[in-house]
């Protein structure tokens, strides 16, 4: 006489329901909906096992839709602007410094230490700078901001040109754009810019978006008559206000236009690897020029 089938992670539970990809029973609570019939959780794993993950035009991870890079960086810009009014000792570090008509906040003491700055004299007669060893000002610059006003502007710019980024490029190669064209803007103030003249903000990183995203939406084959006129006031601004860091804005737009260059024109079969040799070309330049300005400052 034939036997009711028995779940076959339940023993105890009849059930007439088969999986459709191994035909063993499953109950009601191991059953998953599959695109024809139901699946038991092993088959339903194993079929996610052999399913690549979504990819975007350039290499990148589908989770650069969420935005969670961009949203993580402005997050971050945002904390050390609240560390660096904590630092001021006056009440000008949100505004009331002499930048943009007063608009922006002056120096604090978390500025003065992470801020571009080639080599000066301290108020205690000690000498500082990149030149004398203080690299991580090249990094910790693009973080920080002198004052409210500056903060809001590069990240309402971060907000609209991250998103759309990071969505194209993938979470990993929009952090390492941002980060690379930060870097290659406060190289170009270091090179170019008098020694112990101090310069912050995450503008560097920004113009290289701005460049960045012409050059992809270009690569895609999208209209970008939208972006000109947006670069092209920006670059306005960077000439005719006084206190904008010339070099800074430059840098990073050339520095952001050549990695995405690379990110947008590496060939398909050994993508990856091309895009971080580049990278890593661009890496190797912007420390050659490091090295050639220190060179220079303390020969």
């Amino acid at each position: 006489m034939p036997t009711t089938p028995v779940c076959y992670r339940h023993p105890g539970r009849e059930t007439y329901i088969r999986c459709t990809r191994c035909d063993r029973p499953i109950c009601p609570e191991c059953m998953r909906d599959a695109s024809v019939g139901h699946q038991c959780p092993e088959c339903v794993n194993e079929g996610r096992r052999g399913v690549r993950p979504a990819r975007t035009a350039f290499g990148g991870g589908a989770a650069g839709r969420h935005g969670y890079v961009t949203k993580t960086l402005i997050a971050l810009n945002v904390l050390v602007m609240l560390l660096s009014i904590a630092s001021a000792r006056s009440g000008t570090a949100v505004a009331g410094g002499s930048g943009l008509g007063g608009l922006l906040g002056s120096s604090t003491p978390l500025t003065d230490w992470g801020a571009v700055l080639g080599q000066a004299v301290f108020p205690d007669g000690t000498v500082g700078g990149i030149a004398q060893g203080q690299w991580y000002r090249l990094v910790i610059a693009m973080f920080l901001h002198y004052g409210l006003v500056h903060l809001l502007l590069n990240m309402w710019a971060l907000w609209v040109l991250g998103r759309t980024l990071e969505a194209v490029l993938g979470p990993l190669r929009f952090l390492a754009l941002y980060l690379i064209a930060g870097l290659g803007g406060n190289v170009a103030v270091y090179v170019f810019s008098a020694p112990n003249h101090p310069a912050v903000g995450a503008s560097t990183a920004i113009f290289g978006l701005f460049a960045a995203i012409f050059v992809i939406m270009r690569r895609l084959g999208r209209d970008t008559s939208a972006i000109v006129p947006i670069l092209v006031i920006n670059l306005i601004f960077t000439f005719t206000v006084p206190g904008i860091s010339i070099a800074g804005h430059l840098g990073g737009l050339v520095t952001g236009a050549v990695m995405a260059l690379v990110l947008a024109y590496a060939p398909r079969m050994r993508r990856t690897i091309f895009q971080a040799a580049g990278g890593a070309i661009i890496l190797v330049a912007l420390l050659g020029l490091v090295i050639v300005r220190t060179a220079m400052l303390t020969g």
